[in-house]
C-alpha cells in the first residue's frame, strides 16, 4: 500500500512516517511548503535507506487541489497535518481554524473523491478539557476550552459526517500527551529537560498541577499503523494512552532523578494558560484500543524521558527555550 501522511516533518508525523516505511509501506510524505526547501524532522530519516519507498512532496493542507492531486495515487490517508501549540491558539485562532478545520476538510474531499481505503484523522485529549470523569473514555463529553481545541473538535465531527453523510471510512485515532524525541522544546517534556540539561539554577515552569497521561512517541505511531490496518473500525474514535496520570510538578522531579541534576522550580506567569482554559487531568481509558486494534504501550515513561533526555543532549544547540515566548 501507498500511504499519503500529512504533517510529515513535525514531531509525531515523522515518526509515524517511520513505522510505515519500517513495515514495508511506501510513503508519501507531505511537508509544510517553505522557501529553504527545510524537511523538518525528517531530516533525521536515512535518505539512503529509503530510496523510492519514500516520496517527501511539499505543499499545504489548505490546498484543496493540491490534496486531491498529491492523493490520488494513494490507497490511504494518514491526516497529522495541524497547528498544535495551544498558546498561540489565543493569539491567532484564526490561523487554526484555517489549517486544522478547512486542512481538515480538504484531506477528507479527497478521500471521497478518489474512494480510499481508509483515512486515519488526528486527534486530541484536548478535546475534553477538564474531565467531568476519570480516567476518560470515548463516550466522554467534548469541551472547548481553548481555540486549539475547538479546531480539533470541528475536525473530529467533520470526519465523522463524512463516514455519516458519504461514507469516507475514516478512524479518528486520539493520542493523549505524546513526547519523546525530535518533539519541539515548547512542549513540557523538552522545556524541563533542555533546562536542566543546559545548566539553568532554576527550572522555570507554569502551573505544577496539571495531570497528563504520557505516551511515548513510538508507541503513539504504533497506533497510527494498527488504525490503518485494522478491520471494521470505520467511524470509530479511539484513544491512545498508557491509562497513568502523572502531574507537571512530577514530571519534573522525575526529570531531575533521570539528569541526576537537583533545582528549585520557579512558576513563570507567562507560561501559565488562562484559569478557565487549564485542563486539569486527561487519563485516558485506551480499553478500545486494546480491543479493536491489540494496542497497548510499552515505553514507561522513566525510560523515554531517558532517550529524550539523550536526544537533547545530542542537539542541545536546537534546544534554547529563550526564544519561545508563548
Amino acid at each position: 500500500m501507498r500511504i499519503f501522511i500529512t504533517g510529515s516533518a513535525g514531531f509525531i508525523g515523522s515518526h509515524v512516517v517511520e513505522e510505515f516505511l519500517e513495515h514495508g509501506y511506501a510513503v508519501k510524505a507531505l511537508v509544510h511548503y517553505n522557501s529553504d526547501s527545510y524537511l523538518g524532522n525528517l531530516r533525521y530519516l536515512d535518505p539512503k535507506r529509503w530510496g523510492r519507498q519514500l516520496d517527501i512532496v511539499f505543499g499545504d493542507v489548505r490546498d484543496a487541489r493540491l490534496m486531491l492531486e498529491t492523493a490520488r495515487d494513494c490507497d490511504a490517508i494518514v491526516h497529522l497535518a495541524a497547528l498544535i501549540g495551544i498558546p498561540y491558539s489565543y493569539v491567532a485562532p484564526q490561523s487554526y481554524l484555517a489549517t486544522n478545520v478547512n486542512g481538515s476538510l480538504n484531506v477528507l474531499e479527497a478521500a471521497r473523491e478518489l474512494s480510499l481505503r481508509r483515512v486515519v484523522v488526528t486527534s486530541t485529549s484536548e478535546v475534553y478539557g477538564t474531565a467531568l470523569y476519570s480516567p476518560i473514555d470515548e463516550l466522554h463529553p467534548l469541551q472547548a476550552q481553548s481555540p486549539y481545541s475547538a479546531s480539533k473538535i470541528s475536525a473530529d465531527k467533520l470526519a465523522e459526517s463524512y463516514y455519516r453523510s458519504f461514507g469516507v471510512p475514516a478512524v479518528i485515532l486520539r493520542p493523549f500527551n505524546t513526547y519523546g524525541p525530535r518533539q519541539s522544546a515548547r512542549a513540557i517534556i523538552p522545556t524541563i529537560l533542555s533546562q536542566l540539561l543546559a545548566g539553568r539554577p532554576k527550572l522555570a515552569l507554569g502551573s505544577l498541577s496539571p495531570k497528563r497521561d504520557l505516551v511515548f512517541v513510538k508507541d503513539t505511531a504504533r497506533a497510527f499503523r494498527l488504525a490503518l490496518e485494522a478491520k471494521d473500525i470505520e467511524s470509530e474514535t479511539i484513544h491512545c494512552g498508557t491509562g497513568e496520570a502523572v502531574s507537571i510538578g512530577q514530571l519534573a522531579e522525575l526529570c531531575m532523578e533521570v539528569t541526576g541534576r537537583k533545582v528549585e522550580i520557579v512558576e513563570e506567569v507567562a507560561r501559565v494558560r488562562p484559569e478557565k482554559s487549564e485542563v486539569g487531568l486527561l487519563l485516558a481509558n485506551s480499553a478500545k484500543a486494546k480491543r479493536m486494534l491489540g494496542w497497548t504501550p510499552t515505553v514507561s515513561l522513566r525510560k523515554g524521558l531517558e532517550h529524550v533526555a539523550e536526544f537533547i543532549e545530542s542537539n542541545i544547540d536546537h534546544f534554547n527555550v529563550d526564544r519561545y515566548t508563548v
